[in-house]
């Protein structure tokens, strides 16, 4: 057991923004501290269930150990994957269930090749083993036994094998299929996550796991995306290769892109079916600023309890308590600079909408800094941070804007005041 701490010159650099893979090192370090705490948690829990249910927990948890003991890499791969740390946090608020640990010590043993049986509990006709996929035994209820030689899941005789590649499709497995793209030597790696359940909580999940058409055009758009990325944001870039693992489908909105993230399942990013590159290239900046936000808050406290005040908010029709707008301010300091750095690659109607957004977006967050900063609801380290992060406004408001452009964004920014107002 040991302190986590965030060092000052990490600290500067994600409160101006940026940061880049080893801030994001020093955040993940802190999560996967926090996971096995949560772990340790879940099984303290089982100890005080029926004399099954404690007892399962306690072998998956040693089991999980012995794996550890020879292939600690696979451990951690499982652990780290987020839909763990949703499921872990739902069960120690007692809306969870414990046999999830028996799902984990499965998992890691089918990766591991590790060849002891391990007996898990069905939900609604299936096995979810997390960071893998998961088996569907329709009709089939209580317990299934997943093994090694070949790996399988079997149960009632029902007997569904998971294929060499698990994260591929084959008869009655769902695999968590994988999003790949890359440019220039640099690597983002993704599984498209659309079956666990814990996968984002609260979020608006797509209805159905998408068709291989439609896989084919979240790759296809994630490569040029990513090729936009490497090119021009090369620290965002970096960020979110160094973070994200996972994507998840959303329904889509009436218009335009859903993207989201949640502090219960770090690594995950959730979006809806991008219209262009520019929408998913400027969403996982976006998403990227709300991830690492989130897992600093769990090291660094930077507001004080919510006490009911609510505050505008210039990309919200709601008031948002203080942690949101904190929230709000640093998740679109990247979407201006992404759109900063990209006015600078585009030409004639691209480049007045990218001058249009920079503008807008930058001086929506200095307007939210500034609540921020009067509020007197945050903490001396989140005082620092939203000082930091206002100094980076302050020298991109010294920056030129077409006059067309700054226009548009003012006269944008002001009817959302005044609709916000009427509401």
């Amino acid at each position: 057991m040991r302190r986590h701490w965030i060092p000052g010159k990490v600290f500067s650099a994600l409160a101006a923004g940026s940061g880049g893979a080893h801030a994001i090192g020093h955040l993940q370090a802190a999560q996967y501290s926090k996971r096995l705490l949560l772990l340790r948690g879940v099984r303290d829990v089982a100890r005080e269930e029926d004399p099954v249910r404690a007892r399962r927990a306690r072998q998956a948890f040693a089991l999980l150990a012995e794996i550890q003991s020879e292939s600690p890499d696979v451990v951690e791969a499982v652990v780290r994957h987020p839909s763990v740390g949703a499921w872990a946090q739902q069960t120690l608020r007692g809306s969870g269930d414990t046999d999830g640990l028996t799902a984990l010590a499965a998992a890691a043993a089918v990766r591991a090749g590790f060849p002891r049986p391990v007996e898990v509990t069905v939900r609604d006709g299936a096995v979810m083993l997390p960071s893998l996929g998961r088996a569907l035994v329709p009709g089939v209820t209580g317990t299934a036994t997943v093994r090694w030689g070949p790996a399988e899941v079997v149960s009632a005789g029902v007997r569904v094998r998971i294929p060499a590649d698990p994260h591929r499709d084959a008869p009655g497995w769902e695999g968590l299929r994988r999003l790949d793209a890359e440019y220039h030597g640099i690597a983002l790696r993704l599984l498209l996550d659309d079956v666990d359940p814990y996968r984002l909580p609260g979020a608006e999940i797509a209805p159905s796991r998408p068709l291989d058409d439609e896989l084919e055009v979240w790759r296809s758009m994630l490569r040029r995306a990513w090729r936009l990325l490497v090119r021009w944001h090369w620290t965002t870039a970096e960020e979110v290769a160094a973070a994200m693992r996972v994507l998840t489908p959303l329904s889509p909105p009436e218009q335009g892109l859903r993207s989201a993230t949640s502090t219960e399942t770090f690594g995950t990013v959730g979006m809806s079916t991008p219209p262009d590159e520019h929408a998913l290239a400027v969403s996982l900046a976006h998403e990227a600023q709300h991830a690492k936000l989130g897992a600093l808050t769990d090291v660094v406290s930077l507001t004080l309890p919510d006490d009911g005040s609510r505050y505008y908010a210039p990309w919200r029709d709601d008031p948002r308590p203080i942690s949101g707008l904190l929230h709000g301010v640093y998740a679109h300091l990247g979407v201006a600079g992404y759109w900063r750095r990209q006015r600078v690659h585009e030409r004639g109607e691209e480049a007045m909408r990218a001058h249009t957004e920079f503008a807008r977006w930058r001086d929506a967050s200095v307007l939210a800094a500034r609540t921020l900063s009067n509020s007197g609801r945050l903490t001396a380290e989140g005082e620092v941070f939203v000082a930091e992060a206002s100094r980076t406004l302050q020298g991109w408001c010294r920056e030129r804007v077409p006059a067309a452009a700054l226009d548009q964004a003012r006269t944008t920014a002001q009817h959302h005041r005044e609709r916000w107002a009427q509401r």
